[in-house]
């Protein structure tokens, strides 16, 4: 197999100070904007110290939110290879992401060898789950071939609540992002264009005397339920838009839960993550149907009323799709009167 000759890279975590690196052989490309990136320079992402020497032009992303915020920041055909494909791609940029070669099949995960076979000079994935040496490798596996890696600081373990997760962190990662492809200014125009959805969707939000309760329930394994917890996204826009997560106290941020949990909470409103991977009761439809069927949650009180909100499940996950999901929700609640 060809030996992969990137240099290693270093991220950084929101609010951490970029450490400079020696001047010798330090260089700046010019991008079209006239923006430029530095090089080498060195940040930390999830803990770990990497260091960054050229713009990647071989990037493999382990799942689809990581490669369509590259076909954001327009740096798309760069993306060598990519995996995790879990729905049909947002028809503003299909035409662009059709084009990335996938490197494993639709809802699975890119395998280790595979992801060599691609020559990446930069990997970057969503989740934790996908960096082990199971999987596509773990991100020491790639450094040591010289290949530098991005994970998202949502995800440093896997389904471990973040502190202080917000849409700050998000926008961060764009301009962390923009800087690592050397696009720097397209990084800040998509943090930029991104607050302004979500701040135009919270200015609509309709004041209520109380807070209505909400379940995000996102998918069942072998008929357990699982929901949003606290750490995550999705209860951060709880408390933008001022609703109250019924499982905000839970030990993760996707937390395994039980019916009679979730009875006993009873939610006034259920937001559902519309999956299209083909598990069962993945689709929007399908969860309604369940809840309408059981004996036991067909009388909840969100059931009963059908106070249903249903937004694409990738966008409860951090990406592209996230502040969109701001909008839907506000309107959803809003509607319910």
């Amino acid at each position: 197999m060809t030996t992969i000759t990137t240099a290693l890279m270093a991220l950084a975590v929101a609010g951490c100070t970029v450490e400079p690196v020696p001047d010798d052989g330090k260089h700046a490309t010019k991008t079209q904007t006239g923006a430029t990136t530095a090089y080498p320079f060195t940040l930390k992402n999830c803990g770990t110290d990497v260091t960054y020497r050229a713009a990647p032009q071989k990037v493999v992303t382990l799942n689809q939110t990581a490669a369509e915020i590259l076909v954001h920041l327009g740096v798309g055909d760069r993306i060598a290879g990519s995996g995790y494909e879990v729905e049909k791609p947002p028809a503003a940029i299909a035409a662009q992401y059709e084009k990335i070669p996938l490197l494993s099949a639709p809802g699975q995960e890119i395998k280790h060898e595979k992801l060599l076979e691609a020559q990446p000079d930069f990997v970057y994935g969503s989740f934790a789950s996908m960096f082990t040496a199971e999987q596509s490798g773990d991100r020491k596996q790639l450094h040591d071939l010289g290949v530098p890696t991005y994970l998202t600081e949502f995800d440093c373990s896997f389904h471990e609540s973040v502190a202080g997760a917000n849409f700050d962190m998000l926008y961060e990662e764009y301009r962390r992002l923009g800087k690592i492809m050397n696009v720097p200014a397209a990084g800040e125009k998509l943090a930029a264009e991104q607050q302004a959805v979500v701040q135009k969707a919270l200015g609509a939000v309709k004041k209520r005397d109380t807070p209505l309760k909400v379940m995000w329930f996102y998918s069942t394994y072998e008929g357990t339920p699982w929901a949003a917890g606290p750490g995550g996204l999705p209860q951060h826009i709880s408390e933008l838009v001022g609703v109250e997560n019924i499982f905000a106290d839970a030990k993760t941020k996707w937390a395994e839960v039980s019916w009679d949990e979730v009875a006993a909470r009873d939610p006034d409103v259920i937001i559902l993550a519309d999956l299209t991977r083909g598990e069962p009761n993945d689709t929007a439809e399908e969860k309604i149907d369940l809840l309408k069927k059981d004996p036991l949650t067909s009388k909840l009180a969100a059931v009963k009323g059908d106070r249903f909100i249903s937004v694409p499940g990738s966008h409860m996950d951090p990406g592209y799709g996230s502040a969109s999901m701001v909008p839907a929700l506000v309107d959803g609640l809003n509607g319910l009167g």
